[in-house]
């Protein structure tokens, strides 16, 4: 009796081994899948490749985008946005070698993809808004009401750029907060879509910056500085139009 309990204890620790193998690959499998849908339904990875949203976003920072905005969930002036480049404000991007490991955490919504061209603003003005540089003092007005932008880079002035113009149906106007180093809106208003943004090409609304860690926290629209507008109704149109 004791010879044959001690040979079966090897049996019964190699099925314990493969019972804790088989729920340490479910344990996987259902991360993978979830992570899978959090990236499909609600969240993805970007980074920030460049300085014109400085200092809200740096460069290299990771963000996480809230992809239930704009539907269900409406868009906000304020609103941190990342869209589709299907205007052609960025130079053609370089082909992005990625190895299995990349690929994977892109599929599932870990790692940014680097492969397509997507841009990272500020939306000021919505479907309907009039939004004008500059009134007396220097500073952007929508539908005639002046913003005080404390999320501006520090130095630098709401617009070195003059501009008057009215949003267009199903549109948005959207700002770098480094306005002296953002190709937004107004560097693309003699484009064919006069730089406005089509709200159907935005992919979300940046919510989280994930990495790098000093830098960790969530992205706010400054409800504060677009409560006082008034409806675009009442806005009027750009002079000459």
């Amino acid at each position: 009796m004791g010879r044959r309990g001690r040979r079966s204890a090897p049996k019964e620790q190699d099925r314990s081994f493969s019972g804790w193998l088989k729920e340490i690959a479910t344990i996987v499998v259902i991360a993978l899948v979830l992570s899978f849908l959090i990236k499909t339904f609600l969240f993805r990875a970007f980074f920030i490749p460049s300085g014109s949203m400085e200092t809200t976003l740096q460069i290299d920072d990771r963000i996480f985008v809230n992809q239930l905005v704009p539907q269900p969930f409406a868009l906000e002036r304020g609103d941190i946005v990342v869209f589709s480049d299907t205007e052609g404000w960025l130079t053609p991007g370089q082909q992005v070698d990625n190895n299995w490991v990349k690929d994977a955490l892109i599929f599932v919504g870990l790692a940014p993809d680097d492969s397509q061209q997507h841009l990272v603003k500020r939306v000021i003005g919505m479907e309907g808004d009039r939004v004008i540089c500059c009134d007396a003092e220097g500073r952007i007005t929508v539908n005639g009401e002046s913003l005080v932008e404390p999320y501006l880079f520090p130095g630098a002035a709401p617009s070195d750029t003059p501009f008057d113009v009215v949003v267009p149906e199903g549109k948005v106007w959207v700002m770098g907060d480094h306005r002296n180093a953002s190709a937004d809106s107004r560097a693309n208003i003699d484009r064919p879509g006069q730089g406005f943004i089509d709200v159907d090409d935005i992919e979300g609304k940046a919510a989280v910056i994930a990495w790098p860690l000093d830098h960790l926290g969530f992205l706010g629209n400054y409800p504060e500085v677009f409560d006082g507008i008034p409806e675009p109704a009442a806005a009027g149109a750009p002079e000459g139009r």
